[in-house]
């Protein structure tokens, strides 16, 4: 007995002694600076803790066990625990962030694992760039994305492409917030931002029908477990200014063009003494300095078992144009809160709210404000004698007082969403772990404008002598649901297998409402009444707005999927998706969709003839293709719908009522993705240098297209329209390059260089329909369309007339094909058009493409350095081979014009570019080469100079760190472009690239200090 007493304290005490606590401190390689909140696990079991301020940190242990550390940014690393029981581990920077995990559907991989085209944004780009959206973090960061600006306009959205322009509707990449589908980038403040996911290729193909188009996944900031409190604040506040103004003529150069059109049509000039002219500068008076200012804080902490973080900001941005009357007011609350319930089943759950504020003015159209402020008047004053607005007489029907028109702009919109996402996760069995989460949002959009009493002049279209309320309040809610079984597994310790098979289940639906007041002038009460005052309840008639119904909605998508993956010792590497989809957008026959995708990587590094290699550290090479769907139409669009105005008679007494709307299709399916990939990853000089390549050709077949129908159909009536249908294909097609290279030359100075180009060839293969094309884009007044979807051309390829040269006499005028048909005889000084089908006159059959809005290559160059406590940044962006089209030009009797005049002809052998002027009738105006110009550009898009205090005060301050920066957005922008903007676009597939005055991207400076407790 007392053998087995004595034998079982050996045993006790050899267990006590084996199993210690181990005691250690986690550092950077390269400073020596602690580490917080690094991760250490005992390789192999569920003991783990993270280090506190100081980098230390205790855990269980037994000697000879490994411990495995890992910290975001930084290379893991595993160390045999010694018998002395201290442990010192020091963590090298991960410059290529191979073990580097993020999310890329139903799971997570490293990006050493990755099969498909993936880019990622980190967090420390985001917050060296600035940017007020999120997706303005994308530009020039990531090869094959394309971001344009709707407007400069505070609040505006931007059109996203990833690799080209698939369909000709809706071509938005999926959005995933924290999981959760998000369709408005606002509601992101961009201080909670961890990282940003692009998948480009058929990997997106895991999320199905939403993914065709490219997906991005964004995730927020969240605590780590184990993790001491940590607070971030950022504060920011600067200025905004137009970083481009349209050199429009002053007042000698402007009274000697407009005499010069008078005498030119044989009229006396108007203006005999231009000393005693007025003279106002309508660019100088719309455009503003405007302030902008963020505040941003993010709290951030964990236990054994749970993580949590919390996040609040308001941004507040005026405009440039009309300062609040285009101001934005964004405030959010965001918090995620994870906890493990016991070993086996963990819960993750986020919330998101926000707030948006947005004014808006009238921009990107004939009659904008800055397309007034172009070509108003400058001899008309702002106000007459009276103190009232100037009216703007002999300036065609558009063209008015842009002061009075800002004036006159009351218009006012809020958004209200809330995001939310609950997951539960249990592991069971040996591998297995079962899945469910669901996302909601809820939003609501609420606005209201009032148009005053207004008389700009006679017959202008602005005019009216009505007062007028509008107010619509508008409600959508969407819900995910996700279900689905993950297996993963070890073999032998070299064959690594993950499994998932799930359900998701989506639906959205909406709801509008909309009415309109009016006042009746002969009230005595409506001369009070003004925006501030102005209600239903007040007004002398309301009109509901959606009588006739077609005031909801209700979309939804049933899916099943699975996903394999296998790697063999993570150097061949294999993935499949097959995504089954069913949707409301098409009928019982082809309601449900079958879309399949695969990839396979090599690791080639971890052969053995480049194992130990000294020059190459890594190197893959992936290939992928696969099968994706689309299917974003409205719903239920392949059946007719009671949603149109009808207008009956019964009784003798017309009544409005609802009618058919869209004609039916039942035959309407899936447009379908064709997606292949090629590309590799390689590290040099350890992973000092990094590139990496792809080429992807990707096709889309059976596009889903409105075509152009007889209006015998009946389709021109109120809420009608022609059906969808499977009606073209188009190929996008192209490379993408990134290079990096970064070091440290001493112990106070780093730097890091990258680059990244992409090309892109957009074509159009067909288009199935009675006429060949497909047309938009308006240009002018009363002239055709201008954009084609046309076979064998870009999408909205520009289709006008060629020209040669300026007419120089009357003799080479009069032998010349007549243009008699374009609006005038020709006359000396007037463009030439070509005759192209040979017919000997110039009509709209002599039309061709002469221009593509789409750029064929992009790039992005990225500086940064770091030196002792000063750190710099900077970030170029290119954008070559688009064109644009020049429409912010009214060509009146006495409206204004820019400096290209001064270059017209003023007889023979004086110019052949830039014809006459003239108030006479001409054919100048008809759309031309002369009106398309090359887009190009390269901006310098962000630059950074920031200062961090030493460590030696701060600590004794208790603060971790405390930095100051000064920050430059769009400081510098060479193009040959005359416009505003070269990068603005409407984003419509058909009519993009057209400049009817696009509100330009301000020029932004900022100082700010971050502050970390």
């Amino acid at each position: 007995m007392n053998k087995l007493i004595t034998l079982g304290l050996l045993l006790l005490s050899t267990i006590s002694f084996a199993q210690q606590s181990v005691n250690g401190k986690v550092t950077d390689a390269t400073s020596g600076e602690p580490l917080l909140g690094a991760t250490v696990v005992v390789k192999g079991t569920n003991r783990a803790t993270t280090t506190d301020f100081d980098g230390l940190f205790t855990v269980r242990a037994e000697v000879d066990e490994i411990l495995v550390v890992s910290y975001v940014g930084y290379k893991t690393n595993e160390v045999a625990i010694n018998a002395s029981g201290t442990m010192n581990i020091s963590l090298a920077q991960d410059i290529a962030g191979l073990d580097a995990v993020i999310v890329v559907g139903y799971g997570t991989q490293s990006v050493k694992e990755i099969t498909g085209a993936v880019s990622v944004v980190n967090e420390a780009t985001i917050e060296n760039l600035k940017p007020v959206r999120i997706e303005q973090a994308l530009q020039g960061q990531v090869p094959g994305i394309q971001i344009t600006s709707q407007s400069g306009a505070p609040g505006a959205s931007s059109n996203i492409r990833i690799r080209g322009v698939s369909t000709n509707g809706d071509s938005r990449p999926l959005i995933l917030l924290d999981g959760a589908v998000i369709e408005d980038l606002s509601v992101v403040n961009p201080g909670d931002v961890e990282s940003i996911s692009v998948l480009k290729d058929a990997t997106a193909g895991i999320y199905g029908v939403r993914g065709a188009n490219g997906v991005i996944i964004i995730t927020t900031k969240n605590g780590r477990k184990n993790q001491p409190l940590t607070v971030d604040y950022d504060a920011y506040a600067g200025f905004q200014q137009a970083s481009r103004r349209l050199p429009t003529l002053n007042l000698t150069e402007y009274a000697l063009i407009i005499n010069e059109s008078f005498t030119n049509n044989g009229q006396q000039a108007p203006f005999n003494n231009v000393q005693n002219l007025p003279y106002t500068d309508y660019q100088d008076k719309v455009l503003e300095t405007a302030p902008i200012f963020s505040n941003n804080i993010g709290i951030k902490a964990g236990t054994e078992n749970s993580a949590y973080s919390f996040g609040a900001s308001l941004l507040r941005q005026d405009g440039v144009v009309g300062l609040s009357k285009s101001g934005f007011t964004r405030s959010t609350l965001r918090f995620n809160f994870d906890h493990n319930w016991t070993d086996n089943l963990s819960m993750k759950t986020g919330v998101l709210y926000t707030r948006n504020k947005r004014s808006t003015i009238s921009e990107n159209a004939l009659g904008s404000v800055l397309f007034n402020a172009v070509n108003m008047n400058p001899t008309i004053p702002v106000r007459n004698a009276n103190g009232d607005f100037s009216i703007a007489e002999n300036l065609g029907n558009e063209v008015i007082n842009p002061l009075a028109q800002l004036a006159n702009t009351f218009n006012d919109n809020y958004v209200d969403k809330i995001t939310g996402n609950f997951g539960l996760s249990y592991k069971f069995l040996n591998g297995f772990e079962a899945n469910a989460r669901i996302q909601v949002n809820y939003a609501e959009v609420n606005g209201d404008s009032f148009a005053p009493i207004a008389n700009y002049g006679s017959g202008k279209v602005f005019n009216n002598d009505t007062p007028v309320y509008n107010t619509y309040s508008q409600y959508f809610r969407d819900y995910t649901y996700d279900a689905f079984l993950k297996y993963e597994h070890a073999f032998a310790k070299a064959h690594n297998v993950e499994a998932v098979v799930g359900l998701s289940a989506f639906r959205s639906t909406g709801k509008l409402n909309g009415f309109t007041g009016r006042y009746d002038i002969a009230q005595p009460a409506t001369a009070g009444i003004n925006f501030s005052n102005a209600s239903l309840s007040n007004a002398d008639t309301v009109e509901d707005n959606f009588v006739n119904g077609n005031d909801q909605f209700d979309s939804r998508l049933w899916s099943q999927f699975a996903r394999l993956q296998y790697d063999y010792k993570e150097t061949y590497l294999f993935s499949a998706v097959m995504r089954r989809d069913g949707s409301t957008a098409f009928g019982p026959k082809n309601k449900f969709g079958y879309f399949p995708s695969a990839s396979l990587g090599w690791v080639a590094s971890n052969e053995g003839f480049l194992s130990g290699s000294s020059a190459v550290s890594f190197l893959k090479f992936r290939a992928s293709y696969g099968i994706l769907g689309n299917d974003r139409i409205p719903p239920f669009r392949y059946i007719s719908l009671l949603n149109a105005e009808g207008e009956y008679i019964f009784n003798d007494q017309l009544v409005f009522g609802a009618a058919a709307g869209a004609l039916s299709k039942p035959e309407i399916t899936w447009e379908e993705q064709y997606s292949g990939n090629v590309g590799f990853d390689a590290n040099f000089l350890g992973d000092k240098l990094t590139f990496t390549a792809d080429y992807f050709n990707k096709k889309t077949e059976d596009l889903l297209v409105v075509p152009t129908v007889s209006g015998t159909l009946g389709v021109g009536a109120p809420g009608a329209s022609p059906p969808f249908i499977n009606g073209g294909d188009i190929r996008n097609q192209g490379f993408e390059f990134a290079l990096s290279y970064g070091d440290k030359t001493s112990d106070d100075f780093n730097y890091r260089v990258s680059y990244n180009v992409d090309t892109l060839k957009n074509e159009v293969l067909s288009v199935e329909n009675s006429v060949g094309f497909i047309e938009g884009g308006n240009f002018g007044v009363g002239q055709p369309l201008i954009s084609r979807m046309a076979v064998g051309q870009p999408i909205g390829a520009f289709f006008g007339y060629q020209t040669n040269g300026i007419f120089q006499t009357a003799q080479e005028a009069a032998a010349a094909p007549s243009q008699i048909a374009l609006g005038a005889v020709q006359q000396p000084g007037d463009l030439r058009y070509v005759d192209l089908n040979g017919d000997g006159v110039i009509t709209t059959a002599d039309r061709t493409y002469i221009g593509d809005p789409l750029a064929d290559v992009t790039m992005g160059l990225n500086l940064n350095f770091n030196y002792k406590n000063w750190d710099f940044q900077s970030y170029l962006y290119a954008s070559l081979g688009n064109d644009i089209v020049r429409n912010y030009e009214r060509n009146q009797s006495f409206t204004n014009t820019t400096t290209n005049e001064l270059n017209r002809w003023t007889g023979p052998g004086s110019t052949n570019e830039f014809p006459r002027v003239t108030n006479g009738a001409n054919s100048n105006g008809a759309f031309s080469e002369f009106f398309v110009e090359d887009g190009s550009f390269l901006r310098l898009q962000n630059v950074q100079l920031g200062y961090t205090i030493d460590n030696d005060f701060v600590n004794r301050n208790s603060i971790k760190q405390l930095r100051f920066y000064a920050s430059a957005n769009n400081l510098i922008t060479l193009t040959k472009y005359r416009g505003f903007d070269p990068s603005a676009s409407n984003g419509a597939p058909i009519g993009s690239g057209i400049d009817n005055g696009f509100y330009p991207l301000p020029r932004t400076i900022i100082v700010g200090a971050n502050v970390k407790f």
